[in-house]
């Protein structure tokens, strides 16, 4: 508890006492802080302790501010030295350890966090990629950390260490990280062009692929073999063979395999694999192949029987051939089975290999079906030491290594090699008495010079020891044998001379005991008298006879006869007329021996003098393999005699010499340069050569002017380096010899060797190639020369040997280019870069720089130079700040004009511009420049120009040098440190520049200001918290410190501001966007003195309103500004400096009202935008325009369309800007039909042709429209929305805009686009009745809680679903959409918790559409499929009923307690709209009684069913199922209680006493349950009609179920209710409607009261029946004329019925004249099952006889005239009739009328 109250004491005071030695430590296991002033911590957090008191410990985690420091146990960390980098509020703690090391552990914490969003991104690739590459710098780092690494190792391991960060970095878009040897360099801490080439280095390192490797490895495991027919031993040899030449490229490699086909030592893997070493690219070819013989070792023929003898003989088995290109694309790591093939013929073998390739399957066969061999090949690539480094396993378990036949395209020095390879290529063999060929073996042995035998110098191949002998395969039966085997002899070089090689020849017996006769015996020598080896080549070797008992022990007696036949002297005719011979192929690689006379000729030149001279003209001839093998015998020869007869041989040994330096430079030779260097330095001992090396060079360079033929000149010039190094070094050693004696006179011969080389330099008439080939090597002789001169003598030597050169060259000699190589390697010299020799050779530089940048020539090595230059120390000294000073005056200005003129070239195409390296050397070293020059250097600078003139051009081009350097395209993305560096630099300059800063270059300067400090490099808010902290704690945030130089700037204009409003209101807005709290707070105050002056100079600010809005829209809309903007431009809140809020201010000024208008405008303007925004922004269905996150795009399109309506009408209403609107009209067009929400784009698009005229007034050229006139953009508008919809098939709406533009053709006479324009709208009307249209469904969402967006939050909106989505889809794309979402289970109004939870909450149910045009439905014969459109089209209303029980509820007819809540949601917008949501704006809650809603419901059962019975009489309906299912549904519940159940609950007599009021509703129930029984009667009729046979017994059950339904109401078949009772309920309910009605409103019920009082129930299918009314004389005195058409009576007696009803009605006392009006009346006689039409025309047959005599007084009947019989008035009335709608324009109307009484 002591500790614990100490530490609270620290931290209440704030007393912080820092242990002694400061520490940083890493946690190991998690820590919660839960105890009071706990630190919460997590594993690997980074903490740096401040106390530490008794086991618990006080500090602060690095990534946090000090303030937030805590407590923890200190046995959770693990202590890390480090030091404390500028103590104090930003500090940094750097760990004392290895750079690398903490450069992967903080890689590795960035790639964590990346690596996770790569799984969620399902980017699933590059995650495993990525996560074995973690593991790998993890293995890594532990190997480094342990430290038991080698320094070789280590090396190699930070290596890869980096390579795999700079991987990971380059495919996670991180940031490029320079680095020099391994670890991270700080741009502070050296010069910016340095920064730049580590860091272009490293990106062309990355970006450009590995050059591919010029040396080749082929890398071969022998598995096994295998075979069925396998019993004996097996030697397998491997080589490379190439099928142009014909002739083997490497030695063999070899494998003994056993009688299983394994490996005979599978213990040795060197015996198995090999690596066949030191292939070239060429090799690499389709006509390479790997060649593998195999030999049989066992018995002469493979079917002998075993016990015939043992001796055993290596015979032909098999060979195999692969090429090596097919292994460049198949898989390397998989094992290959090669194919064996065995020859015809024995005396093919030597060339089956070759049969093979050449495909003669002729002479081979498969050696077996399932013979092959398992191998494993691989190609490898680069040199061999790296191979050891890269496959280290390989080369440590052991592999033989496979030698190429000579020396590979790169000889390097100190290789040591000395092969003899021999080939036994064929024999030539006498029979010897013998009835059959022999079956001949030969022995090969190597002999010394004693005749001893050489143990194991002959190897058959690599990959098996050599052995003592070497026995050949034996062809069967064969004197002419062609065996092609190739054997290597390694004989040491001691041991060549005198040795021999022997070769045996014996006869191999097939009898019993299988002897081996010896017959004859060849031999050849090894070196020849003159100290040369055997010659390469073919040697025909003549076989010397011998007994089978000869002894050859004593090889003396044999090596004194000749050994081939091109030796034998001319009188020896009887070896030469043998026929007998042996053909050999010999071929030496040695590096040293030769078989070159003249090389030892040259190097034995004291035992033949006389030889020197042509030994030496010879040379030139020699082979330059040769001479480098005996490169140091060769230079210690030529020095020899130089120094002994100079005089004599000095020039020759002079081109000699010559001749071998320039041998060097050929790139086979080149990495013998090093072993000459090293002879130079450690075994050059001509101490007197200097002399005469001197007076050579010398008399060559005088002589350059002259000369006609200047090759042998250039190639003395070429060799210039290495002479002055043989000369300075002769030098030194004669000056250590003789204590420098004749010092004056060397330097005198070197300043005149100068002198000739400068006039030669000052020559123009003459070539410039010798002087282009000493410019090349003129500065690798300055470290040669400062060994022996001063530093000042040698910068002298180079300044007068540059200055010497003519200035004036044209521009196109290729001199110039080698003049500036010259100086670019000059400057990059040691000798540069001494202070003391730099200011010499400074001025001759700047002044070749110069002249070539204003000529803008050769640029890519003035960048060079350039670079070379600014490469200054960090820390200035007195000399550097002169030598600053002279380049600034030289080169500055001719620097900045070079950027621009390299940035105004056209850029080449591609997806990211990546800056050319001279570009980027420009900037580089002007960036250098700048931060070398002082204050005193600027202060120069400025003072420098005369005229203000001069000073503002010279400004206006800084500043526009400095925009291009910010430009994002400048550095490619990922140098972010290049970026860093270069606004560094900027940031601090714009003060310097400030104060000379005119009101000409004002606009400029806040240009540069504000594009600076919306870089986005600067924007810290979109990095990682790690590199926010690192850029935070290096540079600070410097756009603050830009933004209050604006502010400063601003202040300093004065009366001046005025010149920069209203155009620098947008940049400066667009500042104030970029979410910085402190750079906001310095900017807003801005625009108060812009209202300000503006206020003062118009008396209004209506310019810094328009352009502040209009700025505004298009940056929100870029998605800058957020929630923190808004309310810091409207709140009270202190801002920077002395300036309140900008709103409290404008409350200051007598302009207030104005301003605070305008801050009002611009809040509401910002609050729409953000909520525009807010959908694509997050992750949730209001981001709908972040498409890839989007899985529903289509559906939630509409939210933000929600969102999009309100700033439209914003922009529409309250700024009265109608470009801005119709900007988003366009952009919401777009969102609908990326949505395919067709008919809401329709909408869209029609609200900008609304705002159209049809006149010819011109527009401009706006968004995608071209400049056309008025009328044309709104047709072109008219046919595009008519066409989409038409896509959304809303034809209806697309009919009208067709009749508009049909109207206008026709105005213009323009018949052929009205002709179309008619058919267009004739296929809408076809597509209305053929085509179908889905239904769709309709939602009401309740979006509550405070987590939703304040948009949405608490409000309801009702959405326009898509087509086939039902609620259950609805409801679960929402939940997906808003996965914290909580779904509603009840539609209750939520209570107050619910609206202020901190959560999410969706109510959603579905809700039935309030149609607005009810007269198109309930006009009877109007099709369904345009009834359907007015169903589900304009709809405001929508309805949503909650059945529920009033009272107590009855369990045996819940009927009487069922209560309906009715709520009818009233929209801000019909639907379809703009959008598919729209809020509701009104809602309305009624409560429906049970008898009103048993009314309504049996209502539109009886709808229902009267459209099926007419669909299924019309033929509409394929299927008769729906109709059966609803009669079915109707009798079924009826006959269970369903219509019982209303008379139970309504019928009776306690309620009609309870409920008084409710008399005419009961009535009215009863007479639909009446009207019900009646349809369904019908309904069965024509379902008896149509019902197919199967559903026969289910038609008797319904037709069953019906009679008992009847029967339970009351109803009995056959009968009705008398005329007379009839007539008087039905007079009585019409008297009663009369007298109710009070006003015109009441008569629209009159066709309803129509249908159910006069009309029978039967007879009210489908009536065409209007009512009219009107007043007369002011009193209420109603005229109505009721027409009745097209009714269909089923029987007479409904007829009868009818009639009754209308006799009656017209005897009641109805006020006023009621009139009937009847035609197309039809019933149907149920006993001849005829159709009549009765009160009508075209009756099928005599009309029945109580017509005649109908009883109605004032029965007319009257015929129309024919359309010809009438006069053209009468015409024109019935073609205007037949144009009304609703009306039919022919047919016999019966009359019948009757008077008031």
């Amino acid at each position: 508890m002591s500790s614990l109250s100490t530490h609270r004491h620290l931290v209440n005071t704030g007393s912080l006492c820092l242990s002694p030695a400061e520490s940083q430590s890493f946690l190991l296991v998690s820590f919660r802080g839960t105890v009071q002033h706990g630190l919460p911590l997590e594993i690997g957090d980074t903490v740096q302790i401040l106390e530490k008191c008794e086991g618990e410990v006080y500090a602060s985690v690095h990534d946090r501010p000090l303030s937030m420091g805590g407590i923890f146990p200190s046995c959770y960390i693990h202590l890390k030295n480090a030091h404390v980098k500028n103590k104090g509020q930003f500090e940094t703690v750097i760990p004392v350890e290895d750079s690398v090391i903490t450069e992967m552990t903080s890689t590795l914490r960035d790639w964590g966090a990346m690596w996770k969003q790569l799984y969620v991104k399902n980017e699933g690739d590059l995650f495993h990629r990525l996560w074995h590459v973690m593991n790998e710098i993890l293995d890594l780092r532990r190997q480094v950390l342990v430290g038991h690494l080698t320094h070789d190792r280590m090396r190699d391991v930070k290596q890869h260490i980096t390579a795999r960060l700079d991987w990971g970095n380059e495919q996670l878009g991180l940031d490029l990280v320079p680095r020099r040897e391994f670890s991270m360099v700080d741009p502070d801490e050296i010069s910016v062009t340095e920064l730049y080439k580590l860091v272009s280095g490293l990106a062309v390192l990355q970006s450009e692929t590995a050059a591919p490797a010029s040396t080749h490895h082929l890398f071969v495991h022998v598995k096994s073999l295998m075979s069925a027919n396998l019993g004996e031993e097996l030697e397998v040899f491997f080589h490379i063979y190439d099928g142009r030449e014909n002739r083997p490229l490497s030695e063999r490699f070899f494998v003994r395999l056993n009688k299983s086909g394994l490996p005979k030592s599978p213990e040795k893997t060197e015996r198995q694999c090999t690596l066949f070493v030191d292939l070239g690219s060429s090799d690499l070819r389709k006509d390479v192949y790997i060649v593998v013989h195999f030999i049989r070792i066992g018995r002469m023929g493979a079917g002998e029987k075993k016990n015939l003898c043992s001796v055993q003989y290596r015979r032909p088995f098999g060979c195999a051939v692969v090429s090596i290109a097919d292994l460049l694309t198949a898989d390397s790591k998989d094992d290959h089975l090669l194919k064996v093939y065995a020859c015809n013929t024995e005396s093919e073998w030597h060339q089956i290999h070759e049969n093979i390739i050449k495909k003669a399957n002729s002479r081979y066969n498969l050696s077996g079906s399932n013979t092959g061999l398992a191998v494993a090949l691989q190609l490898l690539h680069g040199d061999i030491e790296q191979l050891r480094r890269e496959y280290m396993v390989l080369f440590t378990r052991g592999v033989s290594i496979t030698r190429k036949l000579g020396f590979s395209d790169i000889i390097m020095p100190g290789e040591m090699r000395n092969d003899l390879y021999i080939t036994l290529e064929k024999g030539e063999f006498e029979k010897g008495g013998k009835s059959v060929a022999r079956n001949v073996e030969i022995t090969v042995y190597v002999l010394d010079i004693d005749g001893q035998i050489l143990k194991s110098h002959v190897a058959a191949g690599s990959g098996e020891p050599g052995g003592d002998e070497y026995h050949s395969l034996v062809l069967y039966h064969n004197n002419s044998p062609r065996w092609a085997e190739q054997i290597k002899l390694p004989i040491p070089v001691d041991m060549f001379r005198g040795s021999h090689v022997r070769f045996e020849f014996r006869h191999c017996s097939t009898k019993d005991k299988g002897e081996k006769k010896l017959f004859g015996y060849s031999f050849v020598p090894l070196m020849q008298e003159d100290g040369r080896t055997l010659p390469d080549g073919t040697h025909e070797l003549i076989i010397h006879k011998c007994e089978e008992n000869t002894s050859l022990a004593d090889c003396s007696r044999y090596l004194k006869l000749p050994f081939t036949k091109a030796n034998l002297p001319s009188n020896n005719q009887t070896l030469k007329g043998t026929k007998e011979s042996f053909w050999i192929t010999s071929f030496l690689c040695s590096t040293k021996l030769t078989q070159n006379g003249d090389m030892l000729d040259l190097l034995k030149w004291r035992a033949h003098p006389e030889r020197i001279n042509d030994s030496l003209s010879k040379l030139k001839e020699i082979d330059g393999s040769e001479i480098v093998k005996f490169l140091q015998d060769t230079l210690d020869t030529l020095f020899g005699i130089l120094d002994e007869s100079s005089q004599r041989y000095g020039l020759k040994v002079f081109d000699s010499l010559v001749h071998i330096i320039n041998l060097l430079q050929d790139s086979k030779f080149q990495h013998f340069k090093p072993v000459m260097d090293t002879y130079i330095e450690s075994h050059f001992a001509g101490a007197l050569s200097y002399r005469d090396l001197i007076k050579v060079l010398k008399w060559y360079v005088d002589r350059i002017v002259d000369a006609e033929h200047q090759e042998h000149i250039q190639q003395v010039l070429k060799a210039s380096e290495y002479i002055f190094k043989y000369i300075i070094q002769s030098r030194r050693l004669f000056s250590l010899a003789t204590g420098g004696q004749n010092e004056e006179e060397f330097r005198v011969c070197i300043h005149e060797l100068f002198m000739s080389i400068r006039f030669f330099l000052s020559q123009e008439n003459k070539g410039t190639s010798p002087v282009a080939v000493f410019l090349r090597t003129f500065p690798a002789i300055y470290s040669e020369l400062l060994k022996i001169f001063t530093i000042r003598e040698v910068a002298g030597f180079v300044r007068e040997t540059l200055g010497s050169l003519p200035a004036a060259i044209h521009a196109d000699c290729p001199l110039e280019a080698v003049k500036l190589q010259c100086i670019a390697k000059t400057v990059e010299s040691q000798l540069y870069i001494n202070p003391e020799s730099r200011c010499i050779l400074l001025p001759v530089v700047l002044r070749v720089l110069q002249a070539h940048m204003q000529e803008q020539r050769d640029l890519v090595m003035c960048a060079r130079i350039l670079t070379s230059i600014g490469c200054f120390p960090v820390v200035q000294e007195p000399v550097v700040s002169e030598e600053v000073e002279l380049i600034v005056e030289s080169l500055l200005g001719v620097l900045l004009r070079t950027i621009l003129e390299i940035s105004n070239r056209p850029q080449p195409a591609g997806p990211a511009m990546r800056l050319q390296f001279q570009d980027g050397e420009f900037v580089a070293c002007l960036l250098a420049l700048l931060r070398q020059m002082s204050d005193r250097h600027y202060q120069q600078l400025l003072q420098a120009f005369s005229s203000k003139d001069d000073l503002r051009d010279y400004l206006l081009h800084i500043f526009t040098v400095f925009r291009i350097l910010i430009r994002p395209e400048m550095f490619p993305k990922d140098w972010t440190v290049m970026r860093l560096v270069t606004n560094n630099k900027i940031c601090p300059l714009l003060p310097e520049f400030s104060a000379a800063v005119t009101s000409q270059v004002w606009d400029s300067y806040f240009y540069l200001s504000v594009i600076f400090i919306n870089q986005p490099c600067l924007q810290l808010e979109s990095f990682s918290p790690s590199k926010r902290k690192k850029i935070l704690e290096k540079y600070g945030d410097m756009r603050v410190m830009m933004g209050c130089e604006i502010f400063s700037m601003w202040q300093n204009l004065g009366e001046h501001k005025l010149n920069f409003i209203p155009a620098m209101i947008g940049p400066f807005l667009e500042v104030t966007l970029v979410p910085q709290p402190d750079l906001r707070n310095v900017m807003i105050p801005i625009f108060h003195d812009m209202m300000d002056w503006e206020q003062r100079r118009s008396g209004n600010f209506k310019q810094v309103e328009a352009k502040l809005i209009d700025k505004l829209d298009s940056l929100m809309s870029e998605g800058k500004g957020d929630e923190t903007y808004r309310e810091l431009f409207n709140s009270i809140i202190p801002l920077f400096g002395p300036y309140p809020s900008l709103l409290k201010k404008i409350e200051r000024e007598t302009w207030r009202e104005s301003g605070i208008s305008l801050i009002a405008t611009v809040t509401r303007l910002m609050e729409r935008l953000l909520d525009y925004r807010k959908p694509a922004s997050k992750n949730t269905q209001l981001h709908l325009f972040a498409v890839e996150q989007l899985c529903t795009l289509k559906h939630f399109m509409s939210l933000t369309l929600a969102v999009r309506s309100p700033c439209q009408n914003f922009y529409k209403t309250e700024l009265n800007k109608e470009e801005m609107y119709i900007r988003y009209i366009h952009k919401l067009y777009d969102l609908h039909l990326k949505a395919q929400n067709y008919t809401e784009a329709s909408y869209t698009l029609l609200l900008y042709d609304e705002l159209l005229e049809w006149s010819d007034r011109p527009l401009r050229e706006f968004l995608n429209y071209p400049m056309q006139s008025e009328w044309q953009r709104k047709e072109y508008l008219h046919l595009t929305i008519v066409q989409n919809f038409d896509r959304g098939k809303c034809w209806e709406n697309g009919i009208i805009l067709c009749r508009e533009l049909a109207d206008q053709y026709e105005s213009y006479y323009d018949y052929r686009n009205l002709s179309k324009m008619r058919m267009m709208e004739a296929s809408l009307y076809d597509k209305i009745m053929d085509q179908q249209r889905l239904e769709p469904e309709f939602f009401r969402v309740g979006f509550y809680g405070k987590k939703f967006p304040f948009f949405l939050r608490n409000k309801e909106f009702v959405c326009r679903g898509h087509d086939y989505e039902r609620l259950e889809a609805f409801q679960q794309r929402m939940l997906n959409e808003f996965p914290h979402a909580i779904a509603m289970q009840h539609v209750n109004q939520p209570d107050q918790t619910i609206y202020q939870a901190d959560a999410q909450y969706l109510q959603i149910y579905a809700v039935t559409p309030i149609p607005e045009s009810q007269d198109v439905l309930q006009r009877d014969g109007v099709p369904d499929n345009i009834k359907s459109f007015y169903k589900f089209n304009h709809i405001w209303r929508f309805r949503y009923d909650r059945p529920f029980h009033k009272g107590t509820k009855d369990k045996e007819n819940e009927f009487k307690s069922l209560w309906v809540e009715r709520t009818t949601l009233t929209l801000v917008q019909s639907l379809p709209g703009i959008s598919r949501w729209f809020e509701v704006e009104k809602r309305e809650l009624v409560e429906v009684s049970p008898l009103e809603n048993a009314i309504e419901v049996i209502e539109n059962k009886n709808l229902q069913l009267r459209t099926l019975i007419t669909q299924c009489q019309s033929r509409q309906m394929q299927n008769i199922n729906p109709l059966t299912m609803c009669l079915n549904g109707v009798i079924d519940a009826a006959v269970n209680g369903g219509l019982a159940r209303y008379q139970e609950a309504f019928f009776v007599k306690d309620y009609m006493m309870n409920h008084p009021e409710d008399g005419e509703k009961i009535g009215r129930l009863r007479e639909l349950m009446f009207e019900q029984a009646h349809i369904l009667e019908y309904g069965l009729a024509v379902h008896e009609k149509f019902v197919p046979q199967d559903m026969r017994p289910l038609h008797k059950k319904l037709v069953d179920q019906f009679h008992l339904m009847k029967s339970s109401l009351g109803i009995q078949v056959g009968r009705r209710t008398t005329r007379k009772t009839a007539s008087r309920r039905t007079i009585f309910k019409y008297r009663t409607f009369c007298e109710s009605a009070t006003d015109s409103n009441s008569i629209l019920n009159k066709k309803n009261i129509a249908h159910s009082f006069l009309l029978p129930p039967s007879a009210s299918l489908c009536p065409n029946l209007t009512v009219a009314s009107e007043y007369h004389n002011g009193r209420r005195e109603l005229s109505d004329h009721i027409t009745v058409s097209g009714l269909l009576m089923p029987n007479f007696s409904d007829l009868f019925l009818f009639k009754a009803n209308l006799l009656f009605l017209a005897k009641s006392r109805a006020p006023g004249v009621v009139s009937f009006h009847c035609s197309s009346v039809l019933f149907r006689d149920s006993r001849r099952n005829q159709g009549r039409r009765i009160l009508g025309s075209s009756v099928n047959s005599s009309s029945p006889p109580f017509l005649k005599t109908s009883g109605v007084s004032g029965v007319r009947a009257r015929e129309p005239r024919a359309l010809h019989q009438r006069k053209p008035a009468d015409v024109q009335e019935l073609r205007a009739q037949h144009h009304q709608p609703g009306r039919r324009p022919h047919g016999v109307q019966a009359e019948v009328t009757t008077r008031s009484y």
